[in-house]
């Protein structure tokens, strides 16, 4: 089992930064594809980002490519996504997820869900 807590979210003026991170317990994220998701009120969870098993960040969403930046570290067992100029269309509660197999952008196909952070952009 894998436990994940998402933190720094926030309220956020337009163009404004933030920071999230995830931490996980239960196992090492060492081996796990994690990814970034984030959902709005009235629409799906969509995925923002996603870093491979090896470590590596390869996949952002077109809406965010630029201006986010995902990364992980797994001495501390924790992934990152940094957000900059951040746009009010941001605004949403975003969520960290993890899975045994290779990276996806399918929600359903994640295991490990945390319970997510707020993050609200003013314009």
């Amino acid at each position: 089992q894998v436990q994940l807590v998402e933190s720094g979210g926030g309220l956020v003026q337009a163009g404004g930064s933030l920071r999230l991170s995830c931490a996980a317990s239960g196992r090492t994220i060492s081996g796990l594809s994690m990814g970034w998701f984030r959902q709005a009120p009235g629409k799906e969870r969509e995925e923002v980002a996603a870093i491979s098993r090896e470590g590596g960040c390869i996949y952002y969403a077109d809406s965010v490519r630029g201006r986010f930046t995902c990364s992980r570290d797994n001495a501390k067992n924790t992934v990152y996504l940094q957000m900059s100029s951040l746009k009010p269309e941001d605004t949403a509660v975003y969520y960290c997820a993890a899975r045994l197999l290779g990276v996806s952008t399918t929600p359903r196909r994640y295991s490990y869900w945390g319970q997510g952070t707020q993050v609200t952009v003013s314009s």
